[in-house]
């Protein structure tokens, strides 16, 4: 790397950060949201299945910075209230998970998803654990197939590396790659949402729900939200390629990585 590239790095890396914060809230303005089974003061946003590509383009820190600012950006511009505020740093924790899987350290991110997976079965709502184990069960069952899949994945990333010193890195390869990675980060931003909604000053102090009744939102919800999670994946890889290969003739990775 050349004397201008090192001097050009930082000015570029914070370049790149707030414009893909800006991105997301233009994102945000655009993209439909899918309000939760119950609850509909909880939005599903399709924008935050992008910062998976912020993780993946940017790595761990830069991505979950640039999400964070985008999401807290977007938050306060569609008025900002507390059932959005306290969800603000899921999409940081999805690029930041991406990101570390992205720079091949994928034993962080199995143990980071990992440890935010068992928290939930430490909640009130699988207590006691020897009769609501189920409820961990179902509330997870897709986070941990995500969860899982970050073993596979570090290996197509080690079959891309090889490809691309060949220069033959299919299409389908990198789809592949990025739709999986996308799955992976949206079901930890899903599993952090879990966690938050589990303690009871969120379900019970914030929106007024029973222990039971909570239980029984969580039990119902895996029949949608999976279906949901794929959907997000499949929309973010689609439009995610044409911009990955945009970034890599720019030679964007050669900075950032």
């Amino acid at each position: 790397m050349t004397e201008k590239n090192r001097a050009a790095r930082p000015s570029l890396r914070i370049a790149l950060v707030a414009s893909f914060a800006a991105l997301y809230i233009v994102l945000s303005l655009i993209s439909p949201f899918i309000p939760a089974i119950g609850i509909p003061e909880i939005k599903i946003r399709l924008e935050a299945s992008f910062a998976s590509l912020f993780g993946f383009v940017l790595g761990p820190y830069l991505g979950a910075s640039a999400a964070f600012i985008g999401t807290l950006g977007a938050t306060m511009l569609h008025g900002a209230t507390l059932f959005d505020l306290i969800f603000v740093f899921n999409p940081t924790f999805n690029a930041l998970i991406v990101g570390f899987i992205r720079r091949k350290k994928w034993k962080v991110a199995f143990a980071m998803f990992a440890l935010t997976v068992l928290v939930f079965w430490l909640s009130p709502i699988c207590a006691p654990l020897s009769e609501y184990w189920y409820v961990g069960l179902v509330a997870n069952f897709d986070k941990i197939l995500a969860l899982l899949l970050i073993i596979p994945i570090n290996i197509i990333l080690n079959l891309r590396k090889k490809d691309e010193s060949r220069h033959e890195v299919s299409a389908s390869l990198s789809f592949l790659l990025i739709f999986l990675l996308t799955f992976v980060g949206n079901q930890a931003d899903a599993a952090l949402g879990n966690d938050i909604f589990a303690m009871p000053t969120v379900y019970e102090g914030l929106f007024s729900l029973p222990l039971d009744v909570t239980r029984w939102l969580f039990t119902v919800s895996p029949f949608i939200y999976p279906v949901i999670r794929i959907i997000q994946a499949f929309v973010a890889a689609s439009l995610g390629l044409p911009l990955m290969r945009a970034l890599k003739r720019l030679k964007i990775y050669d900075i950032v990585l």
